[in-house]
């Protein structure tokens, strides 16, 4: 069992959200002797790897990145990446204010790479547990986090602050739950799994449905359709057609980050109205031009009369079951006449969207100290989460507060900001702490008593 000392932040989870968090420290003069570090179970810094497509570009401006909102004269912004690459006059020249999936990945890691002394790679947080000390035996004074590294080797850190970001886990319908893994991907697999269910079958051809009306299910049916030319790929939705984002400007200005205040404002029942109104913005909606190019390929192979690949739209799914042979058996049902059918497919890609209720599995075992808060989702406006009075540690949640805080939580749109308004609590409650500790006498004994209670 390994230990480190006591530390003033902890970040679960090195995805884009504690990478700004990890660069907002790293530049804010007045935190720079907090002592901070990021648990991340993968074996090096990866953000969506599974659906780096080649063609697939940024569905946001690269001026969104991890700090121009806030600090556009930063060294980690995405334009000073394309100058240190070299690639800075011919970005230009493509005219474009979105970069490739791929592009942007690099930049990601491109950042990444200059915190590689705070992040703690191929570790899992396994639990974390509540520290009691000082002079009050029920209060919270920090937590410990227990990890576990590829070797099997268990670590111990304790921490008076968690920065929680560890990103949503795929979404499985309960039709799907029970038919396993073996001939079924979720779209954030789909690289890194589609060769295994999609490869060569000695000559024959292979039919694969992809269930979701995405950005990330039209990505898939697209890329198939190319990629294998012996599949034969059907786009199954329940609309009755594919539905263009809304990007427009004025729209647009819901991800803003002065629009995060404007829906934290709101009652309970107003926010969950304005992100309703909002919702064909980020869901169940693709960009126009990958419709455009959908719809063109579907249209020359009728004109080819090669009608090998199809969009099954107004389209329920009511059965999922396996047949002896190994295939996937799909009850459809027409939702215009009603009529049901059934049909078998090699193979399956969900694309199906994130759970963002992760976080409660990490936070399980605190449950008797924060009662309801994690599931009600009862955060602060600091993405804060709500303890009692005795409760110290501070918690923060990323990419989980889309009810409290807006559609923008679960994108890269607010990060900078975000970063930003993090490090201010931080700030704030350290600044507090040292004037604490200038105006109570015994504040230095009781310090002390707790630091040797979290060595243990």
């Amino acid at each position: 069992m390994h230990r480190d000392p006591v530390f003033d932040l902890i970040g679960i989870g090195f995805g884009p959200s504690n990478l700004a968090l990890a660069v907002r420290l790293a530049e804010e003069a007045g935190v720079h002797n907090l002592a901070h570090c990021f648990i991340e179970r993968q074996a090096e810094f990866g953000w969506h790897r599974g659906m780096l497509l080649d063609d697939c570009r940024m569905q946001i401006s690269f001026l969104k990145d991890l700090v121009t909102l806030r600090d556009p004269k930063s060294r980690f912004t995405f334009i000073n990446y394309l100058f240190e690459r070299g690639r800075l006059a011919d970005f230009v020249n493509l005219k474009s204010f979105y970069p490739t999936r791929v592009e942007f990945h690099d930049y990601l890691s491109w950042v990444a790479s200059s915190f590689d002394d705070r992040v703690n790679y191929g570790q899992t947080v396994i639990g974390i547990e509540a520290v009691k000390g000082g002079d009050n035996a029920s209060g919270v004074e920090a937590l410990r986090v227990f990890s576990r590294d590829a070797e099997g080797h268990e670590w111990q850190r304790v921490t008076r602050a968690l920065s929680v970001g560890v990103g949503g886990g795929a979404q499985i319908p309960e039709a799907f739950a029970a038919l396993g893994s073996h001939n079924i991907v979720h779209s954030s697999q789909y690289l890194t799994s589609i060769d295994r269910v999609a490869g060569p079958a000695n000559g024959q051809r292979k039919r694969i449905a992809v269930i979701g009306a995405g950005q990330s299910a039209a990505e898939v049916f697209a890329d198939l359709t190319r990629r294998y030319p012996h599949v034969d790929a059907s786009l199954v939705i329940r609309s009755s057609a594919l539905k263009p984002a809304d990007d427009s400007p004025f729209v647009n200005e819901i991800f803003n980050p002065a629009f995060t205040d404007i829906v934290f404002a709101q009652p309970r029942d107003g926010r969950r109205s304005l992100i309703e109104r909002f919702r064909d913005t980020n869901y169940a909606v693709v960009d126009r031009p990958l419709i455009e190019q959908i719809y063109e390929m579907l249209y020359l192979q009728n004109v080819s009369s090669e009608p090998r690949h199809r969009l099954l739209a107004n389209t329920a799914i009511e059965t999922a079951a396996r047949t002896a042979s190994g295939q996937i058996e799909l009850t459809l049902r027409d939702r215009l006449n009603g009529r049901a059918r059934s049909e078998q497919f090699d193979a399956l890609v969900l694309a199906t969207g994130y759970r963002r209720d992760t976080h409660l599995d990490l936070l399980n075992d605190l449950a008797p100290h924060l009662g309801d808060a994690p599931e009600q989702g009862n955060v602060e406006r600091d993405y804060r989460l709500t303890t009692p009075e005795n409760f110290k540690p501070r918690i923060y949640l990323q990419g989980c507060c889309e009810d409290s805080h807006g559609l923008s939580d679960t994108l890269l749109s607010v990060l900078a900001l975000r970063s930003d308004e993090i490090v201010a609590s931080l700030a704030s409650q350290s600044s507090l702490e040292r004037s604490g500790n200038r105006t109570a006498e015994t504040r230095d004994d009781t310090a002390k008593a707790g630091s040797m209670a979290f060595a243990l």
